[in-house]
């Protein structure tokens, strides 16, 4: 109840603003005319004198006559609104405010607000944030202000700060989860990438330092190495740089999601994209010469050809399993394919060569994840 009383007072409030403007400007204009009337009556008793003092002709006095007369017969002539009536476009402006702007705003909160929820007060908000990120964020701010050495808070609100691009905030966060849980190639990696937010993504001597502790803690992380040959390229280190992408390229698999921008990386350094320098020279894979007979083929004898591709493929890998681009292809080929028999025998036996603790194999697993192969009895 106390909610509608408060719209009603506002909506009156709105209302009276609104309308002081409209009646202030009607007796203004009420008040202007009768001063120009009592100008021009003032005239005319001016200009009898001048006459009976011989200061004007009669011929001057009654042209001077004839034009005020004129003048005050348009500021108090028929066409003017009786005193206190208002403008017709007035009166249409004041039933507008008074009636239809707030039947309007009433119709879109009821069919676009809330009325039912019940009233909820900051603290209670912040209790109760729900998917809220400005009040989630504003929980933990409060719960930080008072356990400042919380090192998990901090360790939480460097990554939201730096997806809402707050990155003096986030670069705080870091170093204090840093400080309080120790370095983690998470965080540093989440450091370099704030303090290149900072720099306007340049990676800069301090970034760089973070970036080789990252990597000292985890060698072949990807997202300290792709930074690290993002600095030698803006170095203008350009040769340094692509043989940091081919680095990067030969480590990761093919389907990696930041291969496509490593191979742009590369090609801007003189270099060739990595699926045109690895995979086109990989067992089983088609040349340009199969491209073109496979489009001469029919449906059928086009499928003969890739099973017979495939077929390749998996009798060089017999012969050197040590291939995990190999594995890689064999296993999505099976996929594609449709043949899940063959693509989880062939995922058992790159396992055997790539186990599954280790990095290789799990992206073996990672990728059978992908393509929906059972990976039951599989060490994972």
């Amino acid at each position: 109840m106390l909610f509608w009383i408060l719209v009603a007072t506002l909506t009156a409030v709105v209302a009276a603003v609104l309308l002081y403007p409209l009646l202030r400007g009607a007796r203004a204009s009420e008040d202007m005319r009768a001063g120009e009337m009592a100008v021009y009556r003032d005239q005319l008793g001016e200009l009898d004198k001048d006459l009976a003092g011989g200061l004007i002709s009669a011929d001057e006095a009654d042209y001077a006559r004839a034009e005020i007369g004129r003048r005050l017969i348009a500021v108090s002539g028929p066409e003017t609104a009786p005193r206190g009536t208002a403008p017709r476009h007035h009166r249409f402006s004041e039933a507008f405010i008074l009636l239809l702007l707030p039947m309007i705003g009433l119709c879109l909160y009821t069919a676009m607000g809330r009325p039912d929820l019940p009233s909820q007060p900051l603290e209670a908000r912040l209790q109760n944030p729900g998917n809220d990120m400005a009040m989630l964020i504003a929980k933990a701010e409060r719960h930080l202000a008072q356990n400042p050495e919380d090192g998990k808070g901090w360790d939480v609100l460097g990554p939201i700060y730096l997806g809402s691009m707050r990155v003096t905030e986030a670069e705080t966060a870091y170093r204090n989860a840093i400080r309080l849980l120790g370095p983690s190639p998470a965080r540093l990696d989440g450091l370099a990438e704030t303090m290149m937010a900072v720099s306007n993504g340049t990676v800069t001597e301090d970034t760089r330092k973070v970036l080789d502790q990252s990597l000292q803690l985890e060698p072949e992380n990807p997202r300290a190495r792709f930074y690290i040959a993002l600095g030698l390229e803006q170095a203008g280190k350009a040769d340094e740089a692509r043989g940091a992408f081919e680095a990067l390229a030969r480590q990761s698999p093919a389907d990696a999601p930041w291969m496509p921008l490593v191979n742009q990386h590369i090609a801007a350094n003189g270099g060739a994209p990595a699926n045109d320098t690895v995979d086109a020279k990989a067992p089983g894979n088609p040349t340009q010469a199969d491209v073109a007979a496979a489009d001469a083929m029919n449906s059928d004898d086009r499928q003969q050809m890739i099973q017979g591709m495939v077929k390749s493929l998996d009798g060089k890998l017999a012969e050197n399993p040590n291939d995990l681009q190999g594995w890689l292809r064999l296993v999505r080929s099976y996929a594609v394919l449709d043949d899940k028999g063959r693509a989880a025998s062939a995922l058992k036996r790159g396992l055997a060569a790539f186990p599954a603790d280790g990095e290789q194999g799990k992206q073996l697993l990672a990728l059978a994840r992908e393509l929906g192969i059972a990976t039951e009895g599989l060490p994972e």
